[in-house]
Order: C-alpha cells, then structure tokens, then sequence
C-alpha cells in the first residue's frame, strides 16, 4: 500500500495541478487526511501562494448553507484564505487555469477594523461594529479534484475550492442586522432563474457566519484584519458552470 503523503507533499501536488490547470483524483492524490491535517495542507498551499507573490485579504466561508451541505455531501462548513491574485472587478475574465469553474451568489462582509476573538467574545452585534459595508460577490469556485468528487477534509485541503471572486457593488442595506432577509437571485443574464436564497442561508446570519470565522481563526492563533474581505458562503442550491475566459458582469 502507498503511504499517504507528507502535508508539504500534498499541498505540492494540488497546487501543481493548480498551476498546470489539470484536476486530480482526490483519494489517489492525499488520501482522507483527518480535518487537522486537512488544515495543515491549506496551510501550506497558502505558503507555497505567498512565496510566489501572493499576499492574504480576506477569508471565504464554505457550506454554510444546509442546501448545499446536503447537495455536496458534506456535513459542516469550513473555511479558506483569499488572497489579491483571487480577486475580480466586474467583467473581468476567469483565469484559464480554472478548467472546471462554477459560480455561486454570496454576501460578502468587508471589515473596517480588527476582529479578534482571543480578546473579546464577538458575536452578531462586534461582527456589525467592525464591518465596513455589505457587497454582491460571485465565488467562483474551481475544485482541484476532478468533477468535484471529494469529502469534507480533501474539500478542506484543497483551500474549499477556493478559485476566484467577483466583487460586486455594496449592497444597499442601512442597517447590518437586516442582511439575513436580504434575497438573492442568480440568473444567466437572460432572466432565467438559476436558483435563488436569502441571507439567512448563510449560518442563519452573514454576521454569524463571520463571527465562526472569528473564533475558528482565534483557535488557531489568527485574527481577522482590517480590511478583509469575507465572503460568507453560497447561497442558491446549486453550483452553476461558466465557461473558462468567461467574463462575468
């Protein structure tokens, strides 16, 4: 039997095939790692990022809707780095390297200041202190593993397929604690409906999903920073494909 590989191994060959925009088998790639050394891997797949130029700002949530747990097969959210090169305007074009893209609707939440849970409790109302404003964000994702076949912890390590993101305009909520009733409508700019949500979707509240995020960040040493993006999950039951070099509006 081969042995599982090493966290620095795997994290190797997933962002190999990341650069070579090629998909992989997941068991025959990393095996099931239990979800410490899945973290361990993002970890040093974000390593091997920031040595090639990329710097960390912000953070993406993954299954935070139950819809999506139950379509994925997947039985808790987890969490993932963003980082600039991720980043697109409106009407950017999707990297070639995403050869397997789908796009899911999310709120994303930016941070004015600090968010710290090793020194403060945070919850709903420090999450909407520290938050800047509200935006429309696209994810698109992009798995590794090929035809999105994976668990929970090769998700995990795979960064939670983690591709790129459309950041939108800023929603136009006065008031922060309303986000949850917040509707979501994702359509192929036809005015066919592609699937449809609400805030609410997202850990019961965007703010308590950025709140988790504070305090699994908090476990491991971490914080999240002024000036971060954190997109919060998607929202519609399905994931849809693009294209590749496909420009998003």
């Amino acid at each position: 039997m081969t042995p599982p590989p090493t966290v620095a191994q795997a994290a190797e060959r997933i962002w190999s095939a990341r650069q070579a925009g090629r998909t992989l088998d997941a068991d025959a790639t990393i095996g099931t790692p239990d979800l410490a050394t899945a973290y361990a891997i993002q970890r040093a797949l974000l390593a091997l990022r920031l040595a090639a130029g990329e710097r960390v700002v912000g953070w993406k949530l993954g299954y935070t809707s139950e819809v999506m747990r139950h379509q994925m097969g997947i039985d808790r959210p987890n969490i993932g780095p963003l980082t600039d090169r991720m980043l697109l305007a409106s009407g950017d074009a999707v990297h070639e390297r995403l050869v397997q893209p789908r796009v899911e609707p999310e709120i994303g939440l930016r941070l004015k200041t600090a968010l710290d849970a090793r020194r403060a409790p945070v919850d709903r109302h420090s999450v909407a202190t520290a938050v800047e404003g509200a935006y429309a964000c696209l994810e698109v994702v992009h798995s590794t593993w090929t035809g999105y076949r994976f668990n929970l912890e090769q998700n995990t390590a795979d960064n939670s397929s983690a591709g790129q993101v459309v950041v939108g305009p800023r929603l136009p909520v006065t008031d922060l604690m309303a986000l949850d009733t917040v509707a979501v409508r994702l359509s192929d700019g036809s005015d066919n409906t592609l699937g449809q949500g609400v805030g609410a979707d997202a850990d019961g509240h965007p703010l308590d999903a950025v709140a988790r995020l504070a305090r699994e960040l908090a476990a491991n040493d971490q914080r999240l920073e002024a000036g971060d993006l954190v997109i919060t999950g998607g929202l519609t039951g399905k994931r849809t494909a693009i294209p590749p070099l496909k420009g998003l509006v």
